[in-house]
């Protein structure tokens, strides 16, 4: 059974970001994730991290990930599904040993001194009707990925925030007309709300919401709650994510009520040895860049907590 110093759950911009850290302070690090390059493998244009004045969402997942593996670092493409923890005897604590944990995938088990948790988010869906039965069928969650498919088509899409207006603006590159459905009202960061104004292709539906979205094998129109139909071709969901935390839920894991990991300024979770970065946490502004720097952070507070206790791994 392999065994690490630093376990890294997630190899987005937080995992990678805090494995290339550990690795350099001389940590046995692995990143495991499904979905290596997290979600920002999903995003058109990066016009935000410093030092770089524009990149795609893939390239600088890539970069960061072979700039952590360039230092050793280890990448499994798998699923974890569980976490145990050591048990330790009241005289170990006292003598300032600390358990390690047991990881399981769908096919390994590792063992690991401390973890870092990167798992992010997964998008968040609409819920109305349609939705589901048209999913792949013109429903879409991601721009990048499906934009091509609707070249000369009409298509819109749902949310208010900034990467709402992004998914929008990457759209006209394709279609001839972009609705963006609002709840309320755009409000993206005001450089993208201009470029989104000044696009003849965009337009605002404000205080607007999808009672259905309709279509036998394919989307065909949207029905709104006011009841207005629109003919469309496709509909891009951009409203917000889910935290991805279910795999601490045995841990005794603090949790929000938005289910997000709650993290002080160390990265550390109520849990010794367990920490977390990036989307999945509390923290209310959320970055590639701070989420990377949230797990730079936890790399070492990991690193000094290994230095100061015994580990005790699960037997």
């Amino acid at each position: 059974m392999e065994q690490f110093d630093f376990l890294i759950i997630g190899a987005g911009c937080a995992g990678a970001s805090g494995a290339m850290y550990a690795s350099r302070l001389n940590m046995k690090t692995v990143m495991i994730a499904e979905m290596p390059g997290g979600l920002i493998t999903t995003t058109h244009l990066v016009e935000n991290w410093p030092g770089i004045k524009a990149i795609s969402g893939p390239d600088l997942a890539m970069s960061l990930l072979d700039h952590a593996k360039s230092f050793g670092v280890e990448l499994k493409n798998e699923k974890i599904l569980q976490i145990d923890t050591a048990t330790l005897t009241a005289e170990e604590l006292e003598a300032g040993k600390r358990p390690g944990f047991l990881v399981h995938s769908a096919s390994n088990k590792y063992l690991a001194k401390t973890i870092l948790i990167a798992t992010g988010t997964m998008h968040r869906k609409i819920g109305c009707k349609g939705e589901k039965e048209l999913e792949n069928k013109g429903v879409s969650y991601c721009a990048l990925c499906d934009g091509a498919f609707f070249r000369n088509k009409t298509v819109c899409v749902v949310g208010s925030g900034d990467s709402a207006a992004k998914e929008a603006l990457l759209l006209t590159q394709f279609a001839d007309k972009v609705y963006v459905v609002s709840r309320t009202t755009l409000h993206p960061e005001p450089v993208n709300l201009q470029r989104v104004k000044d696009n003849p292709k965009i337009e605002c539906l404000d205080k607007a919401e999808i009672a259905e979205i309709s279509g036998t094998n394919k989307v065909e129109k949207i029905i709104l709650k006011d009841g207005r139909e629109i003919p469309m071709d496709g509909v891009f969901v951009a409203i917000g994510h889910i935290p991805l935390s279910d795999i601490v839920g045995n841990l005794g894991v603090k949790l929000n009520d938005r289910k997000e990991i709650e993290i002080n300024r160390k990265s550390e979770t109520n849990v010794a040895g367990i920490y977390a970065a990036g989307d999945v946490c509390n923290t209310e502004f959320k970055q590639a860049i701070t989420g990377a720097a949230e797990a730079v952070t936890s790399s070492f507070w990991a690193y000094e907590y290994l230095n100061a206790h015994e580990i005790v791994l699960p037997t």
